[in-house]
């Protein structure tokens, strides 16, 4: 009974069980009354458990639980907003799942439809940078090159290019219908016994120039690991100039961003390259996938989940980026030129219509609660899955828990935090000390949900991420247990891993060793990245089989004798390494 314990549980440890008891054992001892002791949950599916455990358990053993509460936070933060103004507000019927999605493209079909720089920022954006990263050195390519033994990037034009700022440049020339060559060999013969021959980057043969990339940063630097790079790049500028060949330069720091690809530009216009900018250019390797409008629209609301919840201005972003250098870039310069017309435009349409949505009500609630225009009659607080709690909900549960006397109870796993584009930050429960005060951490450890070699090679891969709480997960059964296995399905992506999907179903359906319940089919559950990934999936099953598609979202908190997660490719899923 300390005022603010934090428990930090391993998956299938018997979180919800925790709150339930704990609720119990404060009503029996009489430190609270029912009335006063409020549950939130993330969702209304977690709420109704929760409800039902209490009403279950608690009359079980003779106590009261009609007057404890179980809520979302989102039917809580109305109520808080509905007792301070008297009136209820109504949230927009498009602002939750894939409805506020949908919403996002429509505005930015109409940015696009309205503002030709607006549209060229976002289509650079979408097509050239969604996915790059902010390091000279980009990212790992996607494609295997047997001749030169290296990993290349896929580019729209089918070349197959070494570097990820290579890849931006060649998509760029592409989608300008703009004629290249890939690493010609030089004009001249520079092979040595020492050096092979030399092969600029880029040739633009209607113009007979030259180019060369050079992975610097905005300080003029390479990489701490490339070696006798500065040697290189002065050899190679000196042998153009002893050859009085035609050399353009970029440099990574100067093709971030859509400034930097018009300045680009202008040094092609100004060599005699014509451009003719087209980003509907159809793409020649249709391997070399673009980031979709439907991908744009779920990190624009994303991102928009993350600046509401911290109830975040214009003013208080850039802010933030001139005290964090690493953010500041041309980069994310470039993706909030995007956002903003398109947050503004967000919140005119929820003023038209007299309604919020979730993120502004949440602050709402918050800001009226520490103010005091809302006081709510809860000692005790109890706040499960709280690593998908956002700063709002975060500033929600301080409020409550305030005042002295109060009680408070947070139940999470940071391994299960899944829920980052709907502004759940993992932050708050690693400093849960800063946010509500010091207490004991404890730990649920055993889970009565798998076995041993799963927790093994789960802990493995989430310990990956030193960002993660350390937890050592025992299973309940001991040592042990099915391998994981891994399965790789050659030929056409869909139809191999969908014949994959079905031989491991018949598989399991004569295997015959995983203990089940009397007249209890086997439970599988084949999990997907996106709802169309059931693609994979036969409609037609084996007897005595129970199969259902869930995506890894839809499926949290759930349980099955099998799992199987086609469709393990970094086109499918981020899992790999970027």
């Amino acid at each position: 009974m300390d005022n603010r314990v934090r428990v930090v549980a391993a998956a299938g440890s018997g979180k919800t069980s925790v709150m339930v008891a704990r609720t119990a054992y404060a009503i029996a001892r009489g430190f609270v009354a029912p009335e006063r002791i409020l549950l939130l949950a993330f969702n209304q599916d977690a709420a109704k458990e929760l409800q039902q455990r209490l009403q279950r358990r608690l009359t079980g053993v003779g106590l009261r639980a009609d007057g404890v509460t179980a809520s979302t936070f989102h039917a809580f933060g109305l109520a808080v907003i509905g007792q301070a103004t008297g009136r209820k507000p109504r949230a927009a019927s498009w602002v939750d799942g894939r409805q506020g999605q949908d919403k996002i493209l429509q505005i930015v079909d109409r940015l696009r439809d309205s503002s030709e720089r607006f549209r060229y920022a976002y289509d650079t954006y979408r097509l050239l940078y969604a996915r790059t990263s902010d390091n000279p050195k980009g990212t790992s390519g996607d494609v295997w090159d047997g001749g030169t033994k290296t990993v290349r990037h896929r580019t729209f034009s089918g070349h197959q290019v070494r570097s990820q700022g290579e890849k931006i440049i060649a998509d760029f020339l592409y989608l300008n219908g703009i004629d290249f060559e890939y690493e010609r060999p030089f004009v001249v013969d520079t092979a040595t016994a020492d050096r092979s021959q030399y092969h600029p980057d880029f040739y633009y043969p209607s113009v007979d120039v030259w180019h060369e990339h050079w992975a610097l940063d905005a300080n003029g630097q390479p990489p701490a690991d490339f070696d006798g790079y500065a040697e290189g790049m002065a050899l190679k500028r000196e042998l153009h100039q002893a050859t009085g060949t035609h050399l353009i330069e970029t440099t990574w720091a100067s093709i971030m961003g859509a400034d930097g690809l018009v300045a680009f530009g202008k040094q092609l216009t100004a060599a005699g390259v014509i451009l003719d900018w087209n980003p509907d250019r159809p793409i020649m390797d249709k391997e070399a996938v673009p980031a979709s409008h439907e991908d744009m629209a779920r990190l624009l609301r994303t991102f928009m989940a993350h600046v509401k919840a911290g109830d975040l201005t214009e003013a208080a972003v850039e802010a933030k980026l001139l005290a964090t250098s690493a953010l500041n870039t041309a980069r994310t310069r470039h993706f909030l030129s995007l956002y903003w017309p398109v947050h503004r435009a967000w919140q005119q349409a929820l003023a038209d219509e007299g309604s919020v949505d979730f993120e502004d009500m949440l602050v709402t609630a918050a800001q009226m609660l520490e103010s005091g225009a809302a006081r709510l009659p809860y000692d005790m607080v109890l706040v499960d899955e709280f690593q998908d709690t956002s700063q709002a909900r975060a500033r929600i549960v301080g409020a409550l828990v305030g005042q002295p006397g109060r009680f408070l109870l947070t139940v999470g796993d940071d391994w299960q935090a899944i829920n980052r584009f709907a502004g759940a930050d993992i932050t708050i429960m690693r400093e849960h000390k800063q946010w509500f005060g010091p207490g004991p951490v404890l730990r649920l450890s055993t889970t009565f949900r798998c076995t041993q070699e799963i927790c093994d090679v789960s802990s493995a891969f989430v310990a990956k991420n030193d960002r993660q709480i350390p937890k050592a997960v025992k299973a309940s059964a001991g040592p042990g247990g099915d391998r994981v296995r891994l399965l790789y399905a050659a030929g056409n992506a869909v139809a191999a891993v969908r014949a994959a999907v079905a031989a491991e179903l018949d598989r399991i359906s004569t295997a015959g060793h995983v203990s089940v319940g009397a007249g209890r089919p086997t439970s599988v559950l084949i999990l997907g990245r996106y709802r169309h990934d059931d693609k994979f999936v036969h409609e037609q099953h084996p007897s005595g089989l129970n199969v259902i598609f869930k995506t890894v979202h839809g499926a949290k908190g759930l349980e099955a004798d099998y799992v199987i997660m086609p469709n393990m490719t970094r086109a499918g899923w981020d899992f790999l390494p970027k």
